[in-house]
């Protein structure tokens, strides 16, 4: 094996840990590839032979990467999506895996339980915050290492961990760790919807659940606060829907994709916290659910 192609083996040893990087800074899985792969080119033109930490190397890379898609994403005014309580957030991009398990590279990519709740907080993030929270709070990476990326003192960088520390844990608490429970949570919450019961809906939801949808590309985004709004729109879509349901993990989070005519209609993940749902996410643009490749699940 020559240079080049031990480089090549090296940096793909990496790449499942550089894409878990890039998805927790983007909430984009196709631009994660794209950060990724930036450091690949980055890499194959450098001259490495004095690097001594080579993952931390490619590390502190995709997160320059990622911090510059993050600034230019913000200077385009990109996203997010406007609810209509005048409230902004991005719903990004979900990860699918089975009921049972997920396979190695999802499992990276969701561990810590990264779930689509704590993801939107992260898109709610500048992106410096964004930066110094995931690469140290998610990635070990010590603040030394990080400043440079920021311009800023180690110090400096702290104080940004820090605050976005304290709007995470404020705004995305841990969820219920018995997956089996979160389950049957979910299964009440579609029965009860299906059948249109509306006391059996508000029994399993939190009162001050909060319910998004990323609306699509033909349909604004929408946000229903508390038991009472989010029971009565949850009422109205079980009592009308015809089509199939499958119970799915989504960022390692119990989910229900929603099937119409073979077609996917709609992906519904549940965060549930003391055994109720504190937080409804729902994908329904067409575009996205295609992608997503749901019918093989």
């Amino acid at each position: 094996m020559d240079g080049d192609d031990f480089l090549a083996a090296r940096f793909e040893e990496q790449r499942p840990h550089l894409r878990a990087v890039a998805y927790r800074m983007l909430g984009s899985l196709s631009e994660a590839e794209d950060a990724v792969q930036e450091a690949w080119f980055k890499l194959s033109r450098s001259d490495v032979n004095e690097v001594a930490n080579l993952a931390g190397w490619l590390t502190t890379v995709v997160g320059r990467v990622c911090l510059d898609l993050l600034r230019s994403r913000a200077s385009r005014r990109e996203d997010p999506l406007e609810h209509q309580d005048g409230q902004e957030v991005r719903l990004p991009d979900p990860i699918i895996g089975g009921i049972r398990a997920l396979d190695p590279e999802q499992e990276i990519l969701t561990a810590d339980s990264v779930g689509i709740a704590l993801m939107i907080v992260l898109e709610t993030l500048g992106p410096a915050e964004r930066l110094a929270f995931v690469l140290h709070d998610m990635f070990s990476v010590p603040f030394d290492e990080i400043a440079p990326i920021l311009d800023r003192t180690a110090a400096s960088t702290r104080q940004l961990a820090s605050r976005a520390r304290d709007r995470v844990q404020g705004a995305a608490p841990a969820p219920d760790a018995d997956l089996a429970l979160r389950r049957e949570v979910v299964r009440a919450f579609l029965a009860a919807a299906r059948g249109g019961d509306f006391e059996a809906l508000l029994a399993v939801l939190d009162p001050d659940v909060v319910a998004r949808s990323d609306g699509g590309t033909l349909r604004p985004a929408t946000l229903r606060r508390g038991a009472t709004e989010v029971a009565t729109g949850a009422s109205l879509f079980g009592s009308q829907f015809t089509g199939e349901s499958r119970m799915v993990l989504v960022n390692g989070e119990p989910a229900v994709a929603g099937f119409l005519d073979g077609r996917p209609l709609s992906l519904a993940v549940f965060t549930v916290r003391g055994g109720k749902v504190v937080a409804l996410d729902i994908f329904t643009d067409p575009e996205r659910l295609e992608r997503l490749g749901l019918s093989a699940v």
